[in-house]
């Protein structure tokens, strides 16, 4: 029964979601065309705050924040377990410049509006065009004001997963120079790769800011304790 009741509301979920996401994200790409750049970002966030909707009420998922998201330039590096915390990039910061995969800039309609709402990608390969690339864009989104936001281990990765961070989050942390404040999270306990979701309560497990300026061993070691520190702990 558990299982039925689970399958129903996550099929409820994905079509209010599409079917919304099919209005909104089209409106998203022609706002970022037609109105003005301090207006750019209101509809990526009202994507997002249909997606939070959606979740919460038709799939029975809470979010939960322990702790608070500062303001202003940061370098936010996240845990990353499932869609749903990439999408919520949009609705849980302002103006975030979001580093993501170069294979999604080719969804259509999806892509273009993530393109103009100034989205930073960056491909698998790690070539060194476009990591340069990646750089320039995420120096533009600091100038600018934007918080940076970096899934630093560099995919999605399965629940209780720990790989090592990808090279172009210790690139990102040297040139910005700005703080970085680990996110970890538990999203894969109710939201597995699969289409069955899970009603159950997310939470985000915000770390303290870490200054500029450290050796990359140790920045790289302190964004990666702070960011599984809601993993499962493996039996001993």
């Amino acid at each position: 029964m558990t299982t039925t009741i689970a399958f129903i509301r996550s099929l409820a979920f994905t079509i209010a979601f599409y079917l919304g996401s099919i209005i909104i994200v089209p409106l998203v790409l022609l706002s970022g065309w037609l109105f003005p750049n301090h207006l750019l970002f209101l509809g990526p966030k009202l994507w997002a705050g249909w997606f939070y909707w959606c979740a919460r009420w038709l799939g029975g998922i809470r979010l939960h924040i322990d702790g608070v998201i500062p303001k202003g330039p940061h370098l936010f590096a996240i845990k990353h377990e499932s869609a749903y915390e990439a999408i919520m990039t949009l609705w849980l910061f302002e103006r975030p410049a979001v580093v993501m995969k170069a294979e999604l800039r080719k969804i259509p309609v999806w892509g273009a509006a993530s393109n103009r709402h100034g989205s930073i990608w960056v491909d698998r390969a790690g070539s060194a065009t476009m990591l340069r690339a990646m750089m320039k864009a995420a120096q533009a989104a600091v100038a600018a004001g934007r918080p940076v936001v970096i899934f630093p281990e560099g995919t999605r990765n399965a629940r209780g997963a720990t790989p090592p961070l990808a090279a172009g989050f210790a690139g990102l942390y040297k040139m910005l120079k700005l703080p970085v404040v680990p996110i970890a999270l538990d999203t894969g306990t109710v939201w597995p790769k699969a289409f069955i979701k899970h009603p159950g309560t997310i939470t985000l497990k915000v770390g303290a800011p870490i200054p500029p300026g450290l050796p990359r061993a140790e920045i790289e070691s302190r964004v990666h304790t702070a960011i599984n520190a809601l993993q499962p702990i493996a039996p001993q």
